[in-house]
C-alpha cells in the first residue's frame, strides 16, 4: 500500500497576526484578542505574552495579571474570516485535496504526488508563498496521517516545518506529554496522569483492554493515537454545504416573542445537526416571507461555531435588524453556510469551554431518545403557538 502524505498547516498566531497586519504599531508588543468582560477568556495571544504564561482560553483577568502591559483588543471577527478564505483559496488553487479544519488550520492530502515534486518541498513552497503574499506566518508538519503532522505543526510553530518520516512516528510522539495528543483534553489527560500515564510513551504500551475499561471506545483511538495510528482521510473543503431549517405558519403573526421562540428553537436544532456531522458554521441567515410574499434575508459571517449560545443570540440579534416593517410573518427561517469540517475553537469566545461537558451530555440524550427530548426552556412554545406552527422544513 502506497505510503500516505498528508500536509497540517497552521496560521501562526492568527488573529494577532491580522491586527498587526492592520495596525503595525502592534508588532513585538504583548497583545491579547479576547473577551472585555469580567467573564472574557483569551481568544489568541502574541508569543510576546506566552513568555508571561498567557494561554488562549485563559480568564483575561488572569492573563492581564500575569502579563499587565498586555494590549487587549476585542478583535474583529469579519477580518479574520476575509484573511481566513484569501489563504484558503491560495492552498485549495494548489493542492489536489484540502480539508479546511478551522478558520486557521488546513490538511492536505498529497499522497501520490512525489512522482512529480516531493510533498515536503511543496509545502514549503506554499508556506513561503502564503508569508509573501499576506504577511502572514503558517507553520507546517508532514507525516502519513493528520494526528502526527498536526503534532509536529504545534513542535515547530511559529513560524517553522517539520517532517515526520513514515516508521517514524511512534519514535516522535513517545517522549511527548499526553496533553500533546490532539484528542486528550484537559480531563481526559488528568485522568491519565493518575493512572501513572504521563509521557506518550507509556500511553502506547498500555494494554488495550485496560484503556478500554477506563475510557470506553475513545480507549482504543487513545492507544491508535498514542502509537501514531489515525485512518482518517482529508475530507474536501466545500463552501456550498449548508444547512436550514424554516417554519411556515398557520396564520401569520407579529407575535415577536413567539417568532424569538421559534428562532431559538430552530437554531437549537441546527447547532445539534451540526455537532452530529462534526462541523461548525461560519455564516448564519435569517429568512423573512411575510404575508403578502415578500422574502428578506439577512446574514452575518461569524468566527466558525457549533454552540448555541454562541449561535442564538447571533440569530435573535440578525432576526432585530431584519424585521423592520412589523407586517404579519408567514415564514421564518434560519440558515447555517459556509461549514467547516472539524470541532470549534472554544477560545474565540467568552465562556465557552465550561458548556462543551453540556452540550455533550445533552447531544447523548438527543442521540438516545431522539431529537426533540431535551429543548431549551426559551425555545418551549405554548400548546397554541404550535397549532399555528406547521411541520419545520429542514435543508
Amino acid at each position: 500500500m502506497q505510503e500516505r502524505a498528508i500536509v497540517h498547516m497552521d496560521l501562526d498566531s492568527f488573529f494577532v497576526s491580522v491586527e498587526r497586519l492592520r495596525d503595525p504599531r502592534l508588532v513585538g508588543k504583548p497583545v491579547i484578542v479576547g473577551g472585555l468582560s469580567d467573564r472574557g477568556v483569551v481568544a489568541a495571544c502574541s508569543y510576546e505574552t506566552r513568555a508571561f504564561g498567557v494561554r488562549s482560553a485563559m480568564p483575561m483577568r488572569m492573563a492581564l495579571k500575569l502579563c499587565p502591559d498586555a494590549l487587549v483588543l476585542r478583535g474583529d471577527f469579519e477580518a479574520y474570516a476575509q484573511h481566513s478564505d484569501w489563504v484558503t483559496r491560495m492552498i485549495m488553487d494548489r493542492a489536489p485535496v484540502v480539508e479546511k479544519a478551522s478558520i486557521d488550520e488546513f490538511y492536505l492530502d498529497m499522497t501520490g504526488m512525489e512522482r512529480f515534486f516531493g510533498s515536503y518541498q511543496f509545502a514549503t513552497d506554499l508556506r513561503q508563498k502564503i508569508h509573501k503574499e499576506t504577511g502572514l506566518q503558517i507553520s507546517f508538519g508532514l507525516s502519513v496521517n493528520k494526528t502526527v503532522s498536526k503534532v509536529a505543526t504545534n513542535h515547530v510553530k511559529p513560524a517553522g516545518q517539520f517532517q515526520v518520516l513514515p516508521g517514524e512516528e511512534k519514535a516522535f510522539l513517545a517522549p511527548m506529554v499526553v496533553g500533546k495528543i490532539p484528542m486528550i483534553g484537559a480531563v481526559t489527560a488528568q485522568t491519565l496522569r493518575n493512572m501513572g500515564i504521563v509521557h506518550v510513551g507509556t500511553l502506547s504500551q498500555m494494554p488495550l483492554k485496560v484503556l478500554e475499561r477506563t475510557f470506553g471506545k475513545s480507549g482504543v483511538m487513545l492507544w491508535e493515537r498514542a502509537n501514531g495510528i489515525d485512518l482518517r482521510p482529508v475530507v474536501p473543503y466545500s463552501e456550498q454545504k449548508s444547512l436550514s431549517k424554516e417554519i411556515t405558519f398557520e396564520q401569520d403573526t407579529t407575535d415577536v416573542h413567539l417568532l424569538h421562540r421559534i428562532l431559538g428553537s430552530l437554531t437549537e436544532q441546527l447547532a445539534y445537526d451540526l455537532r452530529k456531522l462534526g462541523q461548525c458554521t461560519s455564516c448564519i441567515t435569517v429568512k423573512l416571507r411575510y404575508s403578502n410574499f415578500d422574502t428578506h434575508t439577512r446574514q452575518i459571517s461569524i468566527p466558525a461555531s457549533a454552540s448555541d449560545h454562541r449561535l442564538i443570540p447571533a440569530v435573535h440579534e440578525l432576526f432585530e435588524k431584519l424585521y423592520d416593517r412589523r407586517l404579519l410573518i408567514r415564514l421564518i427561517g434560519v440558515r447555517f453556510s459556509k461549514l467547516l469540517q472539524g470541532q470549534e475553537q472554544l477560545s474565540l469566545f467568552d465562556d465557552g469551554a465550561r458548556l462543551v461537558p453540556l452540550y455533550g451530555a445533552m447531544d447523548n440524550l438527543r442521540n438516545r431518545y431522539g431529537e426533540f427530548s431535551v429543548l431549551r426552556a426559551s425555545g418551549l412554545m405554548e400548546r397554541g403557538e404550535r397549532r399555528n406552527a406547521l411541520v419545520p422544513k429542514s435543508e
